[in-house]
C-alpha cells in the first residue's frame, strides 16, 4: 500500500477530498488542486457547495481567479453528497470543533464526518484529521469509527492527524508556505501522508511520532499564546492603576534581542483557536486527574477583558459627567483581528453586548463586516464613518486595528476615544485619547 500510494502521489494520480469548505478547508482544497491533484470538496452547507462550483470565492485567503480557473478546468468541484468519498484516495477532515454552552469540547462535527467517511472507506485510502481537538481524538474516536467499516488501520488504510495552522489575514504565511506537522498511526502512515502534503506545500513537513504528539502540538501553540496574552492583559489592568503606559513598556522590553517575545493587550481573545484550544486541553487533563492551573488562570483573565474594557469606557464617560446608560457609543471593528471579515468568537461582540446591557445606545462600523449575527439577532454596520457619526457619539471604542480606517479623522471629530489596540499610537494630538 505504501509503495502504491507514494507512486500515485508522485504521478499526481491521487484524488483528494476535503471535508469542510471554510477558512481551513477551502484554501487547502485550492492548494491541492493547484498542485495537480483532482480535488473534491465536501460540505453540508449547500450554499458553499454552489458558490465553489460557480467559481465564486468567499474566503479572504483564496485568490478569486485561482478558484475560478480550477473549477473551470475541472480540477476542483464541490458536493454535499458524501457518497463521492468512494472516489477519493486522500481525505482531510477540516470541520469546526467549537465549545458547547458548558465550555466543553463539541466534537460532533468531527464524529459525523468520520462516520460519513467510514460508510465509503476503501482500501489504499489516506484519512487525515486537521480539525483542532484534544490529544487522543484520532486514535480514540476516529480510528474505531473508521474500522467499523471492516477495514483495518495500517493494513487497509492510513490514518493521521495534521493540525491546521491557518492565520486569516496573514500577508506572509498562507496555507501553501506554512510548515506542516504530521502524526500518522504508524511509520508508513506518517511517510505517505507527509509525502502527500510535501507534494502540495512549499515548506517543510515535520513528522511527529504519533497523532497524539501532533494534536498536542497545536494545543501547545495556541495555549502558549493564550497564557502570554493573559499575562499581558493582567499587566494592562495593573499598569492602568499605576498610571504606566504598558504599550511603551512592551516597546522598551522588545529591544532586548533575546529572551523576550512581545505580546499585546486587547479587549479579549477572538478567532476559532486561541480562545478555545486551552479548554480542550483542560478538559482532557481532568481525565488524568490533572488541574491546568496556569492555563485556567490566563483564560479567566482573557475572558473578563471585554467587561473590563466596558468598565474603562464608563470611567472615561464619568469624566464628562455621563453614564454608560443612555450614552451613544460607536464601536470601531467587530472582526476578531485586523483587516479580515472573520468575527468568530470576537471580543468586540462581547464588548457590544456588555455596553447594551449597561443601557448604552451602540452602533458599530467595520469596513470588513457589513453585518453579523449573534444570539439570533442581526447587527448591521454603519455604511460610512462620517464626521457626523463620530461627533454624535459620546465615546468611540476601537476594538479592531483595521488599517483602512483614518484614525486621525476619528480623533479630530471624537469627544473621547478608548483605544484598546493602540492604533492611535502615531497621533500627536492625544487629548481625547485613552489607551488600554
Amino acid at each position: 500500500m505504501k509503495d502504491l500510494l507514494l507512486k500515485k502521489i508522485e504521478n499526481r494520480e491521487i484524488v483528494a477530498g476535503v471535508i469542510g469548505l471554510g477558512y481551513v478547508g477551502l484554501p487547502l482544497a485550492v492548494e491541492k488542486a493547484k498542485a495537480g491533484f483532482k480535488t473534491i470538496g465536501f460540505d453540508v452547507q449547500q450554499e458553499k457547495v454552489d458558490l465553489v462550483n460557480a467559481g465564486q470565492n468567499y474566503i479572504g485567503d483564496v485568490v478569486d481567479a485561482d478558484l475560478l480557473k480550477l473549477v473551470k478546468d475541472g480540477r476542483l468541484s464541490a458536493t454535499s453528497d458524501f457518497s463521492f468519498i468512494k472516489d477519493v484516495d486522500f481525505v482531510a477532515i477540516c470541520v469546526p470543533t467549537p465549545l458547547d454552552e458548558h465550555q466543553q469540547p463539541d466534537i460532533s462535527y468531527v464524529e459525523s464526518s468520520a462516520k460519513s467517511v467510514a460508510k465509503f472507506l476503501h482500501k489504499n485510502m489516506m484519512v487525515v484529521l486537521e480539525s483542532t481537538t484534544y490529544p487522543g481524538t484520532t486514535e480514540e474516536l476516529i480510528k474505531p469509527i473508521l474500522e467499523s467499516s471492516g477495514l483495518k488501520c495500517g493494513e487497509d488504510f492510513y490514518l493521521g492527524f495534521s493540525p491546521e495552522r491557518v492565520d486569516p489575514g496573514n500577508i506572509i504565511y498562507k496555507t501553501k508556505n506554512t510548515p506542516k506537522v504530521v502524526g500518522g498511526l504508524g511509520k508508513d502512515a506518517s511517510e505517505v501522508i507527509s509525502a502527500m502534503y510535501e507534494a502540495v506545500l512549499q515548506n517543510k513537513v515535520f513528522r511527529a511520532s504519533s497523532p497524539a504528539v501532533a494534536e498536542m502540538t497545536k494545543i501547545l501553540e495556541n495555549t502558549y499564546r493564550n497564557v502570554n496574552i493573559g499575562l499581558i492583559n493582567e499587566l494592562a489592568i495593573l499598569c492602568n492603576r499605576m498610571n504606566i503606559n504598558l504599550w511603551e513598556v512592551i516597546d522598551a522590553a522588545k529591544t532586548k534581542p533575546f529572551g523576550f517575545t512581545p505580546f499585546y493587550p486587547g479587549p479579549g481573545l477572538g478567532g476559532h483557536c486561541i480562545p478555545l484550544d486551552p479548554y480542550y486541553l483542560s478538559w482532557k487533563a481532568r481525565e488524568y486527574g490533572f488541574h491546568t492551573s496556569m492555563i485556567e488562570s490566563s483564560m479567566m483573565v482573557n475572558d473578563r477583558m471585554p467587561e473590563y474594557c466596558v468598565s474603562r469606557a464608563g470611567d472615561i464617560l464619568n469624566r464628562f459627567k455621563k453614564s454608560l446608560n443612555g450614552s451613544k457609543v460607536l464601536v470601531l471593528g467587530v472582526s476578531y483581528k485586523q483587516d479580515i471579515d472573520d468575527y468568530r468568537e470576537s471580543p468586540a461582540i462581547r464588548v457590544i453586548n456588555a455596553l447594551i446591557k449597561e443601557g448604552a445606545d451602540v452602533v458599530y462600523y467595520d469596513p470588513f463586516v457589513s453585518q453579523y449575527k449573534d444570539k439570533g439577532k442581526v447587527f448591521v454596520s454603519e455604511k460610512e464613518l462620517t464626521a457626523q457619526l463620530i461627533e454624535q457619539s459620546d465615546i468611540v471604542i476601537i476594538t479592531a486595528a483595521h488599517t483602512t480606517i483614518d484614525y486621525s479623522f476619528v480623533q479630530k471629530h471624537a469627544k473621547a476615544i478608548f483605544d484598546t489596540k493602540n492604533v492611535t499610537k502615531s497621533l500627536t494630538d492625544r487629548d481625547n485619547i485613552e489607551v488600554l
